[in-house]
């Protein structure tokens, strides 16, 4: 195995292991017997299990924020669609990336400031500010509370993503579209049965077909 290799080895069974065990949970002896090499390569190659645990998390929240950031610029899509396809992103991350998602919403070893949880949201809402700017500029709103606005929208997906990936009782287009549905029309504007535009069902389809 090469060095390549052997590192790419180790970043999965880190990966693997602090979904399951967490940060607190895994050992470096741990990682090392199921790589079947001594320890001592663990710290050639990440210099410890925190080394290891800051690569897996910043490939986790790339890419995450890569699938975002490419469904709220896809062209010729209304606000709310923007919200729709950001929506469904994070839940795909959620179903494809189950191991990754975990390790995004424990809490971060001690002393690291990134790759934590409301770091993930923080980033996520600062891609998501321009769209509300927009539309509370559109409705005669303050546009200075778009942030804000940006930073409940994004923790409530993230935290309802949390929960399906456990529950999942409801189908991933269904919990995406009644997000939108309390995100875009409020409590007292809800849909009794809220449906995904027809156009981000399309492209959803087009997505599974590709």
């Amino acid at each position: 195995m090469t060095g390549k290799e052997r590192r790419e080895q180790l970043i999965g069974i880190g990966r693997s292991l602090f979904a399951a065990n967490g940060f607190e949970g895994t050992t470096v002896e741990e990682i090392a017997a199921r790589a079947r090499v001594s320890k001592p390569v663990v710290y050639e190659h990440f210099g410890g299990k925190e080394g290891l645990y800051a690569v897996v998390v910043d490939r986790e929240i790339a890419t995450l924020l890569d699938a975002i950031t490419t469904a709220l610029t896809t062209p010729d899509t209304s606000p709310r669609g923007l919200i729709e396809l950001g929506a469904m992103a994070l839940l795909d991350y959620v179903e494809s990336s189950a191991d990754g998602f975990r390790i995004l919403v424990r809490d971060s070893p001690t002393g690291q400031s990134t790759g934590s949880f409301a770091s993930l949201i923080s980033d996520v809402a600062s891609q998501v500010e321009y769209i509300l700017a927009a539309q509370f500029k559109h409705a005669g709103l303050d546009a200075r509370f778009a942030p804000m606005y940006a930073q409940m929208l994004v923790g409530m997906v993230a935290l309802t993503g949390q929960w399906w990936l456990d529950s999942r009782k409801f189908k991933k287009a269904d919990v995406a579209a009644h997000v939108v549905n309390l995100a875009w029309n409020g409590l007292s504007g809800m849909e009794k049965k809220p449906r995904l535009s027809p156009k981000t069902t399309a492209r959803i389809l087009g997505q599974d077909k590709a």
